[in-house]
């Protein structure tokens, strides 16, 4: 059985969503980064980078005996699409149309939208401005992309459904929660999208549990001081300085 490594997350849901796509037997095993659950050298054994997800698969593609472990989502998706054969395709035209989606999304989309959300739900008042504005613009324009790319396909890569929509779909997600500046009505055929994707019974499975509050509220939040120095503050930086 896969272990899968993960908070409430959208890098998380979107390799939860794969295992629940495929079929894959696999335990959730869950963390609170508000809690320092990740600032463990346990932890960093399996991700130098200290962060989710990661997939422990004890049963790699091709056999043996020592378990696979994959860190960084883009990765964990196309691990499990070349061990499942399935949401990615094996043709180079079709496979690139489908990697170069991913790469967009762990370059552009999920850096952007993070920022974001940082500078509008959570940095510490009085907010940066500037900061503000300048992730809130270009999360928007990534948005656009999107919606330009879904003008005349069902899916963001072509007529399938694949890894480049699990990769960008929770992103999106979260980006309706938090209700930036532009009405969903802006972004006609990124919504039609979306709601074709959360229609899938997969989709639904994953995200049929208690979300992360602070991270699904349309407001600014203010984070207790301890989880802040756990996700975002002294703890954390502390903990990655030690060698």
């Amino acid at each position: 059985m896969i272990d899968l490594h993960s908070t409430t997350g959208p890098n998380g849901r979107k390799v939860q969503i794969m295992l629940e796509e495929t079929g894959l037997p696999y335990r959730l095993i869950p963390y609170d980064i508000g809690k320092g659950e990740l600032l463990t050298e346990a932890f960093r054994a399996l991700n130098p980078n200290g962060r989710v997800p990661v997939l422990v698969d004890p049963e790699p593609p091709g056999g043996g005996d020592t378990p696979v472990t994959v860190w960084e989502s883009a990765a964990c998706l196309q691990y499990l699409a070349d061990k499942t054969g399935r949401f990615l395709p094996l043709d180079p035209h079709g496979r690139y149309a489908v990697l170069q989606w991913v790469a967009w999304q762990v370059a552009s989309l999920g850096p952007n939208h993070g920022q974001a959300h940082h500078f509008t739900r959570y940095a510490p008042e009085p907010i940066d401005p500037y900061a503000r504005q300048r992730f809130r613009l270009e999360a928007e324009r990534l948005m656009y992309v999107m919606d330009r790319q879904l003008r005349d396909r069902p899916y963001v890569a072509g007529d399938d459904y694949t890894i480049a929509d699990m990769a960008c779909w929770p992103w999106i997600n979260l980006t309706w929660n938090a209700q930036f500046d532009r009405p969903r009505e802006s972004f006609e055929h990124l919504e039609a999208w979306f709601q074709r994707i959360k229609a899938r019974p997969a989709v639904q499975r994953v995200y049929d549990e208690a979300l992360n509050e602070w991270m699904y509220r349309t407001d600014h939040v203010g984070i207790p001081p301890e989880r802040w120095a756990n996700s975002f503050g002294d703890n954390f930086h502390a903990f990655h300085r030690k060698g």
